[in-house]
């Protein structure tokens, strides 16, 4: 079994800001779980980022059975987890108001952006608890800040103020168990889902990547952006 190298495992990662997030997670010396609904692409992801401490795995974050089957090959690899970042997101709904809203869209963001990270920490908690150095990041955004919530993107900014909500709730659960659980917002990034004008994936990955690597005396339960508290 792999005792010394940090175990991350990152959702969403064959793409976008997952992706950027586990090539600065492994120049840093971690070895990465790089999770994409589809194992070809997260292959060719990883191919493409040419470091051997990637590792391609299939997870679709909205099926159980496949939580289940990454659970069972990280207990059976490695023995732990050191880094869990619930990066993968759907639905950016720009176009809807919540007035008119396809509810069904809203149960389907529902699935992949809250429940998916929601089992993913009941899952794999036993194993971050193995770990000297346990982290939960969860990928928010600040459309789900009640502080500037407004209209519109109603599936894409109630299931990120639901994860914050989670987000807090699991930092106040874990904390004996020394397990830093942090929300992250990357800000608007050029990506497939950003779409064109934002800042740098890497600029938006880093403060994702700071997360992964707090100290053990660092903050559990903040909502931050670039390291700074923002409000909820």
């Amino acid at each position: 079994m792999e005792q010394q190298t940090p175990l991350a495992l990152v959702t969403g990662a064959n793409r976008g800001i997952g992706k950027e997030v586990s090539r600065q997670l492994a120049e840093r010396g971690y070895r990465v779980l790089l999770a994409g609904r589809s194992v070809d692409k997260a292959k060719s992801a990883a191919a493409e980022l040419g470091n051997d401490k990637l590792i391609p795995v299939q997870l679709d974050v909205a099926d159980p059975q496949s939580i289940a089957a990454l659970h069972e090959r990280v207990q059976q690899e490695f023995g732990r987890l050191d880094v869990l970042i619930n990066n993968a997101a759907i639905n950016y709904d720009t176009w809807q108001r919540a007035i008119n809203a396809d509810l069904n869209m809203v149960r389907d963001t529902f699935e992949t952006n809250v429940y998916g990270p929601w089992l993913l920490c009941q899952t794999f908690v036993p194993l971050l608890r193995q770990s000297p150095h346990p982290r939960i990041v969860n990928v928010s955004s600040g459309a789900g800040s009640l502080n500037d919530m407004g209209g519109g993107t109603p599936a894409y900014s109630m299931t990120k103020a639901s994860l914050n909500a989670l987000t807090r709730m699991l930092a106040a659960e874990l904390g004996g168990d020394q397990i830093l659980v942090n929300a992250i917002c990357p800000g608007w990034v050029a990506t497939d889902m950003g779409g064109g004008g934002g800042r740098p994936v890497a600029a938006g990955a880093s403060g994702i990547v700071w997360a992964a690597m707090l100290p053990d005396d660092g903050p559990s339960g903040g909502f931050f952006r670039d390291q700074a508290p923002i409000a909820w």
